[in-house]
């Protein structure tokens, strides 16, 4: 007689890939840690020592996000390239250079293997595209029917080069409003392979890492010319301008038909009863640049192959009795002034 042996693969995650034990180490030794291989990740320790750029001055940029996408995979990307591309973002639109980045992965019971390796592969493709390190990283799972097959937290650090200031507090009456390319996209992309839509055009989600696009812009323009700079995901174009209108207590008017919307999205967007400045984006970023310095920054934009449609959408007003502080107010194609104020609700839940 013989003692059976553990069985150890499995075409399914179970919950003793997340206990720590030998299918914990087997998950890590299969799947994460080939993918994202660098010096610091390989040291396997439960922290990372990572460089920082030599520099006489700058600051370290930190940002967190978690990605809770469904479905998981969708024309233009999946949860996997999101998370990586939406964590890049969120430090690039602070002027930083991206560096590292944490991953921590939530996984359901019962989620198939081989789509956590596609998702995996995914990221690992992203980070190196970005020319970033995933130097540390989690892994858990939860019980069937407590999670939505895999959720993803990302943790960035950048560097912010001496002389780098953008914020949403500084925008000024007179700046103008730049966009670097059609709004809806991503949103349209995921509503419409959720609910089984299927349109004369294929819509794909824009998803992609901006930081070269940024650093293009600030390097075309003298250091303050570019006030702020913003990222539209969730809440879209209107709630990013919200944002900054509200930071900087001024007003803002935009014209409706100078923000690009792609006619397959556009009609969608009519078709549901959904306004697409209001739709997540998640390869588009939104430029605050002080008025003389406009021309050169749609230029720099213009010239990367992510802003090949940069256009300017508006400008930034001082307040007043039609335009308080804090409002975003839109020429509409017929004439008239709409508000457009943030929304209580989301009109396209679990899509970022």
């Amino acid at each position: 007689m013989t003692c059976p042996l553990p069985v150890t693969e499995f075409e399914r995650i179970v919950l003793g890939h997340g206990a720590g034990g030998k299918l914990t180490a087997a998950l890590l030794e299969r799947c994460f840690y080939p993918a994202f291989a660098n010096p610091s990740l390989d040291a396997r320790n439960d922290q990372a020592l990572v460089a920082l750029p030599a520099s006489a001055g700058g600051r370290l940029a930190l940002t967190t996000d978690s990605f809770v996408v469904t479905p998981i995979f969708f024309p233009g990307g999946d949860i996997g390239s999101l998370a990586v591309h939406g964590t890049v973002n969120d430090l690039a639109m602070g002027g930083a250079r991206p560096l590292y980045l944490a991953a921590a992965f939530i996984l359901e019971e019962g989620f198939a293997r081989s789509d956590l390796d596609r998702v995996v592969q995914s990221m690992a493709k992203a980070v190196r595209a970005a020319g970033v390190a995933i130097v540390t990283g989690d892994t858990k799972v939860v019980n069937r029917g407590h999670g939505d097959q895999v959720y993803i937290t990302t943790t960035g650090v950048g560097w912010v080069p001496e002389g780098v200031r953008l914020s949403a507090e500084l925008a000024r009456p007179g700046d103008q409003i730049l966009l670097s390319g059609t709004v809806g996209d991503h949103g349209m992309a995921i509503l419409s392979q959720r609910e089984g839509l299927a349109f004369e055009e294929a819509i794909a989600s824009d998803s992609a890492a901006l930081h070269t696009l940024a650093a293009d812009l600030l390097a075309a323009t003298p250091a303050g010319a570019v006030r702020c700079l913003r990222d539209p995901t969730r809440g879209g174009l209107a709630t990013s301008l919200n944002e900054i209108a509200q930071g900087s207590r001024v007003a803002m008017r935009l014209r409706q038909a100078a923000v690009p919307v792609r006619p397959a999205v556009a009609s969608a967007c009519e078709l549901l009863g959904i306004d697409p400045l209001y739709v997540a984006n998640e390869g588009k970023l939104v430029a605050i640049v002080a008025p003389e310095h406009a021309e050169a920054a749609l230029e720099a934009l213009r010239a990367h192959p992510l802003g090949a449609n940069a256009c300017r959408i508006g400008a930034v007003a001082a307040p007043d009795a039609a335009a308080r502080a804090g409002m975003v107010l839109l020429e509409t194609d017929i004439g008239g002034t709409r508000l457009l104020d943030t929304l209580f609700h989301e009109q396209l839940p679990r899509i970022c």
